[in-house]
């Protein structure tokens, strides 16, 4: 891959690029090595196993059944909990994999495997700025997220933003990676009839006024 050449699994500020290449050929050859075993009932990517689930599944009528024990709002925050342990684990297998030391390299692997794996695209916009710190803040889309597609797909009208997995997942990744406690938030769904699925991360301490400030600026 040339220097003049953009990351194709990824859309990011011209700082990143780079990195994103990077993790682009780094993880490549981990997902084309695919041996599938349905007589063994298994999924083997590079010797990992995974598995394969319906979206509307894993989003829809899960959420369903946890709101049975814990209402609506309870079952959203299960949802991203769910999601941020998943990402969480994923980036510290992923980071000793390969080894990995600096923390853009290791969000770098992230938006990636997010790709390769069937949850969403990930666009970084231009007012993000990760560092290991309290300054943390990232802004970024998440179209064809498996989560607004899922209720898109099936006529589902929604008030409130689905992607709860998608924001907990990439907020786990972010927070391994960096070593720092954060916090994502989905600000614009495609679930609500907004035209893109838009998040911001950023400490917990910090986030309800870095998302009014962007909400303010932006009026996404």
């Amino acid at each position: 891959m040339s220097s003049s050449e953009k990351p194709k699994l990824v859309s990011s500020p011209q700082a990143f690029e780079e990195s994103f290449k990077k993790a682009e050929k780094m993880l490549g050859p981990v997902f084309e090595d695919l041996k599938r075993s349905p007589q063994k009932g298994e999924i083997k990517i590079s010797d990992m196993r995974y598995i394969m689930v319906r979206t509307e599944s894993i989003s829809i009528e899960l959420h369903e059944e946890l709101k049975k024990n814990f209402g609506d709002a309870g079952a959203w925050r299960v949802a991203y909990r769910l999601g941020k342990a998943l990402g969480k684990r994923d980036a510290k297998n992923f980071h000793d994999r390969f080894d990995l030391e600096d923390p853009i390299m290791k969000l770098s692997l992230g938006p990636v495997h997010f790709a390769h794996v069937g949850w969403a695209f990930v666009e970084i916009l231009p007012e993000s700025n990760p560092q290991p710190n309290e300054d943390y803040f990232l802004v970024y889309n998440h179209p064809y997220s498996f989560e607004a597609d899922a209720f898109l797909d099936e006529g589902i009208e929604c008030d409130a933003p689905v992607c709860h997995m998608n924001a907990g997942y990439s907020c786990g990744w972010c927070e391994i990676s960096f070593g720092i406690d954060l916090a994502a938030e989905e600000i614009t769904c495609r679930g609500m009839g907004h035209d893109r699925c838009t998040f911001v991360m950023a400490h917990p301490k910090h986030i309800k006024r870095l998302r009014d400030e962007y909400i303010k600026k932006h009026n996404p």
